[in-house]
């Protein structure tokens, strides 16, 4: 399954594997109008698609994504106070249905990642990224804060490294990245389409529902809205699901449950 964007191109293997890909090389993959419009289809999308089982987000060219577009920028400095928060919402609204995506979700950054792309990074569940990978929150030295995405930076990497890189817009390579907690392994460009299809014979193993549910519970947990007795409860209702049923008799019967590829 291919689906026809402006900005982003989007397509679904035979095994359910997805792959939104960002697709403004000539504008370093920078973020403007469109490109968050796409991006929130596709990911409303995917979630609603029993036939996607996780989903890898990557870019065309030579940058991951150079934060916001120049031009989508100007306009916002052109608009009225109603108009910035719309599209501030829309930004918004696109960052928070790739962090519930109900699968699993990984990135693949090559080249660099400014602003709004540490945004898309710190919801992503992987990152697979390369040593020339590079990173930014650079919204300060225009003059603005790194507002949107900051809920997401700030539970990826914590206040602390939030504080060390956006105070002063100090860039960061892969190595610290990973360090912090952004990026989760480092691989040279000829290797890291290896690790993904690592990475996602994992997930082919899991129970899709087990997946969603899991990524469910903790962003509860990491939010403080779910008590011990919840947890105990989403474990039961777990027990008394199909694909847990399904899983535990193919473990004792030494077989693939039917979820697995």
């Amino acid at each position: 399954m291919t689906q026809i964007f402006e900005t982003i191109s989007l397509a679904t293997d035979a095994r359910g594997i997805a792959r939104l890909v960002l697709n403004r090389p000539t504008k370093h993959n920078a973020l403007n109008a469109a490109m968050i419009s796409e991006i929130t289809e596709a990911a409303n999308a995917l979630a609603h698609d029993k036939r996607v089982r996780a989903l890898v987000l990557s870019a065309n060219g030579t940058s991951f994504c150079a934060g916001g577009d120049l031009g989508w920028m100007q306009e916002q400095s052109a608009a009225d106070r109603a108009e910035r928060i719309a599209e501030a919402s829309h930004l918004a609204r696109m960052l928070q249905l790739l962090d519930e995506l109900p699968k699993l979700l990984i990135g693949v950054i090559e080249g660099q990642a400014l602003g709004g792309g540490v945004g898309l990074a710190s919801v992503c569940d992987i990152i697979l990224a390369t040593p020339e990978a590079r990173f930014a929150l650079t919204e300060t030295r225009l003059g603005l804060i790194p507002a949107t995405i900051s809920p997401f930076v700030i539970r990826r990497i914590g206040l602390a490294n939030a504080r060390r890189f956006a105070l002063n817009a100090n860039p960061f390579n892969a190595e610290t990245a990973q360090t912090i907690g952004l990026v989760c392994e480092i691989h040279a460009a000829t290797d890291i389409g290896a690790a993904l299809e690592r990475q996602l014979a994992l997930a082919l193993a899991c129970a899709p529902g087990a997946i969603a549910d899991t990524k469910r519970l903790f962003r509860a947990i990491a939010s403080g809205s779910l008590s011990q007795t919840s947890t105990v409860e989403a474990l039961a209702d777990r027990w008394e699901s199909e694909e847990a049923r399904q899983g535990i008799e193919a473990f004792f019967q030494q077989g693939k449950p039917p979820w697995a590829v």
